[in-house]
């Protein structure tokens, strides 16, 4: 019963908004709402809405890395790109037979988190913070991106996987789910939704413990004054490393997702642009909590791709002004300002009555 009390405590610890029973109830309305989505929906949208939420688990691990350890990184997109080309050239030379897909994803992120492991264990045990981390981490985003743009010779090739260079790896199988009477192909359809739903709920879930754990609390008292925390006995270097580890694995899931979606990667997807463009989502939604990051990230994307419509080059404007618009005047996050709108509103009409 004490470690059941523990665990919905962590829940709703105070790393994160939302608690009580009004909040969870409003969760499982959305959540049955998303369940029921698709049987109001085509397929195209349907397979777009999984699109939408490949790139969420990128976003709540920078949430970890920057919200709550204070630790700004660019290099999401590198180990989103290192999952991605490692899960297609796994699946290109070993096939989708007897549920290999889903050992590669896990080779994947294997590969992704000790990438993080050894770039991490250099960048914070090595002291390099601040702004200094920022551009460390879009250095090495950068330059894996040109190293890939570059592989397109057929001497480029990793067994029967080519890299193709700028064009990108293409053809790889899609998640395949070993089965009795006939193996479940996961093409961007509703079988893909539900899986895509289902691991983004067990991992804001997981998150929501995991940073009102002790954990967690370390976490945030680096943010909020590394040399306090380091006087108290913690050694935040392990610490940091540990949010970077983790936040990169849930960047290379969003990779593997992404590239067993569209069976397809380029080079591009950890380019400037792709770089940048989760520092947009997190700071929006409020890069100080998950449920913010969370709305946060699906709003901004689902108006970035209704912008890319009119134009590209448009939805990056909008984008970059939306950053400016947000540092000036709710540096905490639009959706957290909100919420903090709505609870001061509540109180004083408590007190009203």
């Amino acid at each position: 019963m004490n470690a059941l009390s523990r665990f919905f405590a962590r829940l709703e610890g105070p790393q994160t908004i939302g608690r009580g029973p009004v909040f969870w109830v409003g969760f499982l309305i959305v959540l049955a709402g998303a369940c029921s989505y698709p049987m109001f929906s085509d397929g195209y949208t349907v397979g777009n809405t999984v699109y939408f939420f490949t790139w969420v688990f990128m976003a709540l691990g920078l949430s970890l890395i920057w919200g709550y350890g204070g630790s700004l990184s660019f290099g999401q997109t590198a180990f989103f790109g290192i999952a991605g080309y490692s899960y297609g050239v796994l699946t290109l030379n070993f096939g989708a037979a007897y549920g290999f897909t889903l050992v590669a994803v896990v080779i994947a992120l294997v590969i992704a988190a000790l990438a993080a492991l050894l770039l991490g264990y250099f960048l914070f045990f090595g002291r390099i913070s601040g702004v200094f981390l920022g551009i460390v981490t879009l250095s090495v985003t950068l330059v894996l991106e040109r190293f890939m743009a570059q592989t397109a010779g057929p001497e480029w090739a990793i067994g029967k996987a080519r890299l193709n260079g700028f064009n990108g790896m293409s053809n790889m199988p899609p998640l395949t789910i070993p089965w009795p009477g006939g193996d479940i192909i996961l093409y961007p359809d509703v079988q893909l939704y539900y899986v895509v739903l289902g691991l983004l709920v067990l991992v804001y879930l997981g998150l929501r413990i995991l940073v009102n754990s002790s954990f967690g609390n370390v976490l945030v008292a680096i943010r909020e004054n590394p040399e306090r925390a380091e006087m108290l006995g913690y050694d935040i270097r392990k610490y940091q490393l540990g949010a970077f580890v983790i936040g990169a694995v849930l960047a290379g899931l969003s990779g593997v997702l992404y590239t067993s979606w569209g069976q397809y990667i380029t080079p591009s997807s950890m380019g400037m642009t792709a770089a940048a463009l989760p520092i947009v989502w997190v700071a929006v939604g409020g890069r100080s909590d998950l449920t913010a990051t969370l709305i946060g990230t699906l709003v901004v994307l689902s108006g970035f791709q209704a912008l890319t419509i009119h134009g590209a080059q448009y939805a990056l404007v909008v984008m970059g002004f939306l950053l400016v618009l947000t540092v000036l005047l709710a540096p905490r996050g639009i959706i957290l300002a909100a919420a903090g709108l709505l609870g001061r509103f509540g109180k004083s009409k408590q007190g009203g009555a």
